[in-house]
């Protein structure tokens, strides 16, 4: 059986990623967590992230999740919204529902590292 990644390929990863930034830019709750950022740099990294959580041979060899995204204060609700956004680009290219389901399973198993404690609050 193909991989995910086999059944998408690197080219469509690359569209998914263009367009899911072109989204997540273009909303203005979003957008501020992006303020000088290198942009091309950061989707060279989620292009390797998504291949690799896909089964690809990329192997993501940037910062750790929780490191990168350390004081950034993502929300709760700003992690769902750029998950759905992820989501909605991938089904807009034709990923099936169990490749869809997969990657909603691995944001959830990374949103700890990913969404702002709260102060106080246990790690």
């Amino acid at each position: 059986m193909a991989s995910y990644y086999e059944q998408v390929g690197a080219a469509t990863v690359r569209e998914v990623v263009d367009q899911f930034y072109a989204v997540v830019l273009a909303d203005p709750d979003l957008a501020p967590y992006f303020t000088d950022v290198d942009l091309p740099r950061l989707k060279r990294h989620m292009v390797m992230l998504l291949c690799s959580v896909l089964g690809g041979p990329e192997v993501y060899e940037g910062a750790d999740l929780a490191d990168a995204h350390r004081d950034m204060g993502i929300t709760s609700e700003h992690y769902e919204k750029v998950g759905g956004m992820l989501v909605a680009a991938l089904r807009e290219k034709g990923a099936d529902e169990e490749l869809v389901q997969h990657v909603v399973t691995v944001l959830g198993q990374v949103r700890g590292s990913i969404v702002a404690q709260p102060a106080g609050a246990a790690g």
